[in-house]
C-alpha cells in the first residue's frame, strides 16, 4: 500500500521555494492536483490554516475532492521565527509553550472546518517540528494521526496512546533531498557545515531525476517487503525542479499499485483499536 502525501503551504509565509516560483504554491498544487485526479489516486494534503482564510479561491479547486484526505499544518507554520528561537530557549519547544500549541492546533481545525464542513483528525508539525507537547496536544484536539519525521525503517501507524497514532515518511523526502531554488550544491554544502543536517537517508541532495529512481526504487522494494510506503512530495518543489516531469513517472507507478489516503487509513486503524 502507498500513501502519498502533500505539505502546502500559504503565500505570506514566503518560503525559498516560493520566491524562485513565478506561480503561487496553491496553484501550483492544483496542477499537482490535476494529475493525480486523472489518475485516480488518492492523497493526503497537509496545509497551512492561514492558506483557507487567505487563498481559499484556488485552494478549493482541490481541497474538497474525495480522493483528498485534509490535514492541519500549523496555522502560520511558525512565524514570527523570534517567538519561537525565545520558546526554543526558555521551553524547549520550538513549537511554543503547551498552551500556544494547542491555540494553533485549534484555529487551524477551525480555519478549514469553516471552509470545508470538514473536521480534520489528521496532522504533520511544519518542518516535521514534533515538539515535547505535541503527544499531548494533538489527542486534545480530536487529532487521531500525527504524521511527523522521516523513519527509513518504518512500516505503517504506530499505536501512541489510544485512537492515536504516529506514522512516519519511509520513503526518501523530496525537498531536503533535491537540488532545486535555493537549494544549489553551493548553497547545500553550506548548510550541512552550519548544521550538520541529515535526516535517516543521509544528507545528500540529488538532481531530481536521480532522485525519482530512488523513489522509484524504494517503492518497489516497500512492495516485494510487504512495508507500507508513506512518501512526502510537495507540489512546488516538483514544479521547480522540471516543471512535473519526473513526477508524471511517480505518480504513474503509483495508480499502477493499490493507493489510498489517510482519512481511509484511520477508519481502519480506529475500527481495529475498537
Amino acid at each position: 500500500m502507498i500513501y502519498l502525501t502533500c505539505d502546502i503551504h500559504h503565500a505570506k509565509l514566503k518560503t525559498g521555494n516560493q520566491d524562485h516560483c513565478d506561480i503561487s504554491e496553491i496553484k501550483t498544487a492544483t496542477l499537482m492536483s490535476n494529475m493525480i485526479f486523472d489518475r485516480n489516486i488518492k492523497a493526503t494534503y497537509f496545509i497551512s490554516g492561514q492558506s483557507f482564510v487567505d487563498e481559499w479561491s484556488e485552494l478549493k479547486n482541490f481541497a474538497l475532492h474525495p480522493n483528498i484526505a485534509l490535514g492541519g499544518h500549523n496555522y502560520n507554520c511558525f512565524k514570527p521565527d523570534l517567538l519561537h528561537r525565545v520558546s526554543k530557549k526558555f521551553f524547549s519547544s520550538y513549537n511554543g509553550p503547551r498552551f500556544y500549541q494547542k491555540n494553533d492546533t485549534i484555529k487551524t481545525i477551525k480555519a478549514i472546518e469553516q471552509k470545508t464542513g470538514k473536521r480534520i483528525t489528521i496532522w504533520r508539525n511544519h518542518m516535521y517540528m514534533h515538539g515535547k507537547y505535541t503527544d499531548a496536544v494533538l489527542p486534545e484536539c480530536g487529532i487521531n494521526i500525527c504524521s511527523d519525521g522521516v523513519v527509513k525503517n518504518s512500516n505503517g501507524p504506530i499505536e501512541y496512546s489510544p485512537n492515536y497514532f504516529h506514522f512516519p515518511i519511509n520513503i526518501i523526502p523530496d525537498h531536503e533531498h533535491l537540488i532545486h531554488a535555493e537549494r544549489t550544491p553551493e548553497w547545500i554544502s553550506w548548510w550541512q557545515k552550519r548544521y550538520n543536517w541529515s535526516d535517516d537517508f543521509g544528507p545528500n541532495s540529488y538532481k531530481i531525476e536521480q532522485w525519482t529512481e530512488i523513489v522509484l526504487q524504494q517503492l518497489k522494494e516497500n512492495e516485494k517487503n510487504g512495508v507500507i510506503s508513506n512518501m512526502i512530495i510537495h507540489p512546488i518543489t516538483m514544479y521547480l525542479c522540471d516543471n512535473f516531469k519526473c513526477l508524471e513517472k511517480i505518480l504513474d507507478y503509483i495508480s499502477s499499485k493499490n493507493n489510498s489516503n489517510y482519512d481511509e487509513l484511520q477508519k481502519s486503524l480506529i475500527k481495529i483499536a475498537a
